[in-house]
């Protein structure tokens, strides 16, 4: 268990192109997925990706790539995996 802990987290990024096709490397599992609203897990924290008509195009668990495909209208992230403090955190201590 405590390797698991200690290990350097994934790779993370996101590219989104026209709106229309969404591609996030560093995921880590898919908590849920409709046409309006996708929620993935990955190493740098949840990331819910609002829209329309979306689906998953590919999921690959080996190398933590996902691509959706459809309308999207926002990317959110809730929780940040990578330790750092916010701003505020900082300010505020």
């Amino acid at each position: 268990m405590a390797y698991e802990e200690n290990r350097p987290a994934a790779a993370h990024a996101v590219s989104l192109t026209e709106r229309a096709a969404l591609t996030v490397s560093g995921v880590e599992s898919v908590g849920s997925f409709d046409e309006s609203v996708v929620e993935i897990s990955t190493s740098r924290g949840l990331l819910v990706v609002r829209g329309s008509g979306l689906e998953m195009e590919q999921l690959n668990t080996d190398t933590g790539e996902m691509i959706v495909r459809g309308s999207v209208d926002s990317l959110e992230y809730e929780g940040d995996k990578g330790g750092k403090d916010g701003f505020f955190a900082r300010l505020f201590r």
